[in-house]
């Protein structure tokens, strides 16, 4: 874009002595802003050149922050925990040593013998609960939904890295092109005044025009000062992300003219947004729940084997014995458990395809705002800023030869600024669209998503009814 090129010439060939009215009129803090932009656009252009490869670009940036994010880490412990308790799941609970001491007389001349009584034993026996396969399948396969579940959360994160780094690069992109503005017209506005106050020495001009030369300057020392902010803050910003260098030189801006996205297959994209995946896990982990709920309507049973130690005088024991639950109220627990699983697969199901419209129309309404603000800015490129600019220069030629006054100058000078600061804000609000378009879905994990399906309707078929 032609009105966002970096002014170096402007800047470096400005004169760097003029003339000041006093310096009770002169506001230091924004004056100190401006040359800090000064320099700081001075010398990024001068160090380019040397140190060109050091320059962060977006797509680097975004590289940085994922390797350096904890949370890509902590999702990867997740993966690993749920796929651990799939195996342990699988496996049939932990057999139970008993120890016991049965029949033991507490008073008479036996009292607490364990050898004089006939009926007294010491008892060791071991007791094994043997949950049927189905159920123990059923729970594996639901530690490894949550498995997939924490994959997909994986994605889900770094596509935010991925979006949050790239706008806070452009935020400092943008931020830094505004100040370019700012600098070339603070040039323009120092010839100005010197050019004022030669006027008013040779008695061709008046105290008012100078007065209004160094208001223009002023009042774009102020806004310097509010842009420098913005670039610190922007730049504390994508430290946060990249961590040293954030401060360094920013390559080319990304191309934002064009998206990942297929508006004509947007419903079939989307379903594969993570978030909308995780909502499709959560409705395969309810799935799940509904058929372990219904598994759960068949008992379990137990095995118990133990050997009973009597006194010398009589023979010693071994005992077995089968335990199996009575589920003799099903209709009020059992079959009521299994509907309230049935009613929250059914709501999951609800939520994610709610969800998956919502998110279809929410991405439709960014890309006709991305697609419309392109076109406000093709406007502001092709017309406005050209205009503007030419009728700066005609009010400077008027103004040369004494065909108008300074503040129809300054006028046209506050119009042009106004304009161009216009189109780098908007070109600004259409790259941070582009940004969270560009990486609704993380970069480069196709592969991931197309071994975690995530259609709506995906499970329908194993849905227990």
């Amino acid at each position: 874009m032609e009105s966002l090129e970096f002014p170096v010439a402007a800047i470096v060939a400005a004169p760097t002595k003029f003339a000041w009215i006093s310096s009770s009129r002169v506001f230091r803090p924004e004056r100190e802003a401006l040359r800090r932009i000064f320099r700081r656009f001075v010398l990024a252009i001068l160090a380019g050149a040397i140190a060109f490869c050091a320059s962060v670009s977006a797509a680097e940036a975004q590289r940085r922050a994922v390797e350096r994010s904890r949370q890509t880490s902590a999702q990867d412990l997740a993966i690993a925990a749920s796929r651990e308790m799939a195996l342990a799941a699988g496996r049939l609970p932990d057999p139970v040593l008993t120890l016991g001491i049965d029949n033991l007389p507490i008073d008479g001349p036996d009292q607490f013998s364990l050898t004089n009584d006939f009926m007294t034993m010491r008892r060791i026996g071991v007791m094994q609960e043997f949950t049927r396969s189905e159920k123990r399948q059923l729970r594996a396969q639901r530690s490894e939904r949550e498995a997939e579940k924490s994959v997909v959360e994986k994605a889900a994160t770094v596509a935010s890295i991925q979006r949050n780094s790239a706008l806070a690069w452009l935020d400092r992109y943008y931020a830094e092109a505004s100040a370019a503005v700012i600098a070339q017209q603070a040039g323009e506005a120092k010839l100005e005044i010197v050019a004022a106050e030669g006027a008013y020495r040779a008695g061709r001009g008046n105290q008012a025009d100078v007065f209004a030369a160094h208001s223009a300057l002023v009042g774009l020392e102020v806004q310097a000062s509010e842009v420098d902010r913005r670039i610190r803050t922007a730049t504390i910003n994508l430290a946060r992300w990249i961590g040293e260098g954030a401060d360094a030189p920013l390559a080319g801006k990304p191309a934002i003219d064009s998206i990942r996205l297929d508006t004509g297959a947007l419903d079939t994209q989307l379903a594969h947004h993570p978030e909308i995946t995780i909502l499709a896990k959560q409705e395969e982990i309810a799935s799940t729940e509904a058929r372990m709920a219904r598994a759960e309507k068949k008992a379990d049973w137990s095995l118990e084997v133990a050997y009973q130690k009597r006194g010398p005088s009589y023979s010693d024991m071994i005992s077995v014995g089968v335990s199996i639950p009575l589920q003799w109220d099903q209709k009020n627990r059992q079959d009521r458990e299994f509907a309230a699983k049935l009613a929250l697969a059914e709501r999951a199901r609800a939520e994610h395809e709610e969800a998956l419209r919502a998110h279809v129309g929410e991405v439709r309404a960014m890309i006709a705002e991305w697609e419309n603000g392109r076109d406000r800015l093709a406007r502001y490129e092709r017309d406005l800023v050209p205009l503007a600019r030419e009728r700066t220069k005609a009010a400077l030629a008027a103004y040369q030869g004494g065909k108008a006054n300074l503040s129809d100058l300054l006028l046209a000078r506050r119009n042009e600024i106004e304009i161009r600061m216009q189109a780098v804000q908007l070109e600004s609000d259409i790259a941070r669209l582009w940004g969270q378009l560009n990486f609704l879905i993380p970069d480069g994990a196709g592969a991931t998503h197309a071994s975690v399906p995530a259609q709506p309707s995906a499970n329908r078929g194993k849905e227990p009814r």
